[in-house]
């Protein structure tokens, strides 16, 4: 038996052309390569629960999470659940234009307890950031924002739809 390469640069264990023949690489080359697989593993794990860690300088200071949401198409409106628990409605940014949605928020805390040797404090800061373009124009100034037990919804009415001008044959008379 053999590790070995496939065609999309993966190990695969091979039977091996010789026999009582265990591995043809070197104890150091595998130990490399399982070096080379766990940083890829905690690389893409990292991605999952540390998004903003390695994009740029300075997002990389900056612990944003993106919000989980739902989306809904009524027909004349979106509906949008953005999970925000514990924030309050005073630390929420909504910002809408026409065609985009930026939801932001951020919110401090900080618990202090003395007694007569000892003083405990403890700061917590939670912070969220999602943006996204909409295929339809929205009317900004009908939007509708309600918070409600950490959701909060967005109705957000669409502009209606301009007419499509077709080309037309004109008969020459």
């Amino acid at each position: 038996m053999a590790l070995r390469k496939d065609k999309k640069n993966k190990l695969t264990v091979q039977p091996s052309e010789r026999k009582g023949e265990l591995t043809t690489q070197r104890p150091m080359d595998l130990w490399n390569e399982m070096d080379r697989m766990f940083d890829d593993f905690r690389s893409n794990f990292d991605d999952l629960f540390w998004p903003w860690r390695g994009t740029n300088s300075m997002t990389a200071m900056t612990p944003y999470r993106s919000p989980p949401m739902d989306i809904a198409d009524h027909g004349d409106h979106y509906e949008m659940h953005v999970e925000m628990p514990g924030i309050p409605k005073e630390d929420i940014n909504i910002e809408v234009t026409p065609n985009t949605i930026e939801i932001s928020a951020e919110h401090n805390e900080s618990t202090e307890q003395k007694d007569k040797n000892w003083l405990r404090r403890e700061r917590s800061t939670t912070s969220f950031y999602r943006a996204l373009e909409t295929p339809e124009e929205l009317k900004t100034d009908k939007v509708d924002a309600e918070l409600h037990d950490g959701v909060l919804t967005l109705k957000l009415p669409k502009m209606e739809p301009k007419p499509e001008y077709k080309a037309k044959k004109i008969n020459i008379k």
